[in-house]
């Protein structure tokens, strides 16, 4: 028998328990034949000597936005900046400059805006107007849980109109006088993406091309896609049908699990998505994953559901993005359809409701994790959990995917709204890990820097820019176990145990080479090492070998 691949003069991390490390790995049909000894006597199209560089499961960000991410590579960044009027000088430069295209209608998009660069400020709305140059103008704040729009961006969507009313799950900013300062929280801000979507196929495709290509560059292999088609979220109705383009053309990657938002399925009636399609639906590449549904906001505008206060001298406490039983009845529907749930909840107050929902969903036993499904339900971010819901989660069987990415831009923040208390339960990884909690590695970029070996470090050395530690020093990780979770863990966590997160026999033949080994070096020397290539199914999807 001949082999497509074997690589060689390796040094594996295989995450595989049983066997931890080997030197060369054969390839056969985009699987994994056998490693070291199981190769003897077999020979391959291709024979690669790796040189001693490091061989490892390619990397899996169970919880990202990846048209999103690639719309934002093409709109004006202001992620580099630090001063409004930086913000104001670089946005009226882009009007003057950027051609009005035949998809925009003339808009002005921008990303990258996070309040806690700027001391909490925000851009003024008269300011935008002049810069804007008469253009309509909206900002995408970094967290994605809300946005900055200018007067006509702001008219065009109706927020000037007599008698207008904020959305269910969304509030429209005002300033003591009653106008809006143009600052959109969470659903409100759809009022004008409304007006953007639904974006072109092909405007989508070339987005996902160059996500997609960036992790290929960054050793990662699998993603989710953690909201498309519907909601404030997606960004087309067929926005599936432009994954399905990029596969067809090539432009796809890494493999794809997609959470389309609960709004896309027709709950009233019990039936599915479109032709009652439910999770698991699709293959390796390209596949359907939970539905998703937010219960609340975000740290960082302090929507996030919260049983108590916030540290910060108000009487915020966040808020749900509906009622209770609203929310409730939404998850109960598409779990009666076949659909695993992917719970946004990251205050302790909807890390409540999910917990009481799922263990609703349990009790009825028809699908979840013993149904068609086959997927676990999950907690996305699952930021601030109580030490008295340790315990409920790890029973329930659920995976949470929280973002360690978070800690350096946001961190201090992040610990400033909380208070020292709550900051030692927020944003878990050890607590999940010896409660036996199902631990996904994820990034939710790009509200964060998305890169995965950056993400390894952060859990490793809980590190915020000001240099101290978010949270506990409890929660940090070993090396090895932040590898695990962004491996076998993501894997575990997406429906695909079987068939990645491991380089062992039988397993898709997914990997990154790196120059240095993430278990070896200086914790803050992680981030940087260098990807050296990256396979998918034992094709390069990244090569500087």
């Amino acid at each position: 028998m001949q082999l497509d691949l074997i690589l060689t003069n390796s040094r594996i991390i295989t995450m595989d328990p049983t066997r931890p490390t080997a030197h060369s790995l054969g390839i056969l049909n985009g699987r994994i034949v056998g490693l070291d000894d199981d190769l003897a006597g077999l020979a391959a199209r291709d024979v690669i000597d790796l040189h001693g560089k490091v061989l490892i499961p390619g990397l899996n960000d169970a919880h990202c936005h990846t048209a999103w991410f690639g719309l934002t590579l093409g709109e004006v960044d202001l992620s580099p900046l630090t001063e409004l009027d930086q913000v104001y000088a670089l946005l009226h430069a882009s009007a003057e400059t950027r051609p009005v295209g035949d998809d925009d209608g003339g808009w002005l998009v921008a990303s990258g805006f996070d309040h806690h660069r700027f001391g909490g400020r925000f851009p003024d709305r008269a300011a935008l107007d002049r810069v804007a140059a008469g253009r309509p103008l909206f900002i995408r704040r970094t967290s994605g849980h809300g946005g900055i729009a200018n007067t006509e961006a702001l008219r065009r969507a109706g927020v000037l109109a007599p008698g207008f009313s904020d959305p269910v799950g969304g509030r429209v900013v005002r300033d003591e006088s009653g106008e809006p300062t143009g600052l959109l929280q969470e659903t409100a801000q759809a009022l004008v993406l409304d007006l953007l979507r639904p974006y072109p196929r092909h405007t989508l495709v070339a987005a996902i091309d160059r996500a997609t290509a960036r992790y290929a560059r960054e050793g990662i292999t699998s993603f989710t896609d953690a909201g498309v088609g519907g909601g404030w979220i997606g960004h087309a109705p067929d926005e599936l049908g432009a994954f399905q383009d990029a596969r067809a053309a090539g432009k796809l990657h890494a493999r794809a699990q997609l959470m389309p938002a609960i709004e896309t399925l027709e709950s009233a009636s019990g039936a599915g998505l479109g032709l009652g399609m439910y999770s698991g639906f699709g293959d390796d590449v390209l596949s359907l994953g939970p539905a998703k549904i937010f219960l609340d906001g975000a740290l960082s505008s302090e929507t996030a559901a919260q049983t108590e206060p916030y540290a910060t001298g108000s009487l915020n406490q966040g808020y749900l993005l509906d009622e209770p039983a609203a929310l409730q009845r939404q998850m109960v529907d598409a779990h009666r359809a076949g659909w695993s749930i992917a719970a946004h909840a990251i205050g302790d107050a909807a890390i409540d409701l999910a917990i009481d929902t799922f263990a609703h969903l349990r009790a009825q036993g028809r699908v979840g994790l013993d149904g068609p499904a086959r997927l676990p339900h999950r907690i996305e971010h699952a930021a601030v959990v109580r030490p008295d819901q340790l315990a409920a989660l790890a029973a329930l069987g659920v995976a949470v995917a929280p973002q360690a990415s978070f800690f350096h831009p946001i961190g201090d923040a992040m610990a400033r709204s909380l208070g020292p208390l709550r900051s030692a339960f927020t944003y878990r990884a050890k607590s999940f890990l010896e409660a036996g909690i199902r631990l996904a590695g994820s990034s939710d970029r790009p509200c964060a820097d998305g890169t995965a070996l950056r993400s390894i470090q952060a859990y490793v050395d809980r590190l915020t820019s000001s240099g101290a530690v978010f949270g506990s020093e409890h929660e940090r990780l070993s090396a090895e176990e932040a590898l695990r979770i962004h491996t076998v863990g993501s894997a575990d966590a997406t429906g695909f145990g079987r068939e990645k997160g491991m380089l062992a026999a039988g397993m898709l033949a997914d990997c990154a080479v790196l120059a240095e080994s993430p278990l070896e070096v200086p914790t803050h020397q992680i981030a940087d090492i260098e990807v050296v290539a990256t396979l998918m199914g034992g094709r390069f999807t990244h090569d500087q070998l």
